[in-house]
């Protein structure tokens, strides 16, 4: 439970202190409806900043902290290395918490007003070449009536295929699969439900694969009808995707990152080099905002002015 560690090296811990903190944490999740990940990921910015406070000012009172102490807690993450993307995800966090005392009438002022977050260097997203993606796919049998094999390869595809998120792909059940209209529905971040369009050939994979996972009885039960499982009929969980991704991709790029949401990129990069609409992509890729998936436009931008540089006589 959040502050465990907490009420352990603080003695005389203020007890609202940490009641109105659950009720934050309960409200990012419940109301706002943020995924697991992201709770995780502001309960423990909270849990640091509380420490950092107490140690470096003497204080456990994290509710009055005032724009100073946010300001010398944030300078020591910068000289610890920390990149200038996880600092203003924590100062997301701490805007967030702020936000909600001041709807509490717990707070007159809002001490993050004056926090300026840091500058963060834009990064290409990462990709593979559609020559290495065929590569592939050419090279591995994806009717294999082995199960792990065909699963694995599936994994890839319909990641590949959809652009669909690692915590979405795990979630996928079978019911989410309409095979008629060909089309999957998904559940992204927030609660949020799309509607994605798959391949015919894509549609006959999947088949293949639940005919290959039925004759081997590796099936979870009705109401958790996941369309990926284990070996031992257990739901799939992130690290073996992670793993069986890094596999594969290894084989075909020398690219550092090889995990599930390089083939994400590898999706929305493809589909734009190949004229697909920016919007529909956006409404593919469950973005909230069309300036997520602009970024996508930096690399096809990359490609015209090499296809340019060699096909032009001047250039």
């Amino acid at each position: 439970m959040f502050y465990k560690r907490i009420f352990v090296i603080l003695s005389g811990f203020p007890f609202f202190i940490y009641m109105i903190t659950e009720k934050f944490l309960q409200y990012i999740k419940y109301e706002k409806r943020y995924s697991p990940n992201t709770c995780i990921a502001y309960q423990s910015d909270l849990e640091q900043f509380c420490d950092y406070i107490y140690t470096t000012f003497e204080s456990s009172d994290i509710i009055n902290a005032d724009h100073q102490m946010i300001r010398s807690w944030l300078a020591s993450l910068m000289e610890n290395g920390i990149q200038a993307r996880s600092v203003n995800r924590k100062i997301t966090t701490l805007k967030s918490f702020y936000k909600f005392l001041l709807r509490e009438n717990l707070l007159s002022l809002n001490p993050t007003i004056k926090i300026v977050s840091p500058k963060t260097p834009k990064k290409l997203p990462v990709f593979i070449e559609e020559a290495n993606m065929e590569s592939l796919f050419n090279n591995n049998d994806i009717f294999s009536d082995e199960y792990s094999r065909q699963r694995n390869i599936l994994i890839l595809e319909v990641l590949y295929n959809t652009g669909i998120r690692l915590t979405e792909l795990i979630n996928l059940k079978k019911g989410d699969i309409d095979f008629v209209n060909l089309t999957i529905k998904v559940l992204g971040k927030r609660n949020k439900e799309r509607i994605i369009p798959i391949t015919n050939s894509l549609k006959d994979q999947l088949l293949f694969f639940l005919e290959v996972k039925d004759r081997q009885g590796i099936n979870s039960d009705e109401k958790t009808d996941y369309v990926f499982l284990t070996n031992n009929g257990k739901k799939l969980y992130p690290k073996l995707v992670y793993r069986i991704v890094n596999y594969y991709l290894s084989g075909i790029t020398t690219i550092n990152k090889k995990s599930p949401h390089v083939l994400r990129h590898t999706f929305a990069t493809h589909m734009l080099n190949n004229g697909a609409d920016l919007n529909a992509i956006k409404e593919i890729l469950g973005h909230s905002n069309l300036s997520a998936t602009q970024v996508y436009t930096h690399n096809t931008i990359n490609k015209l002015k090499s296809i340019y540089k060699q096909a032009h006589p001047r250039a």
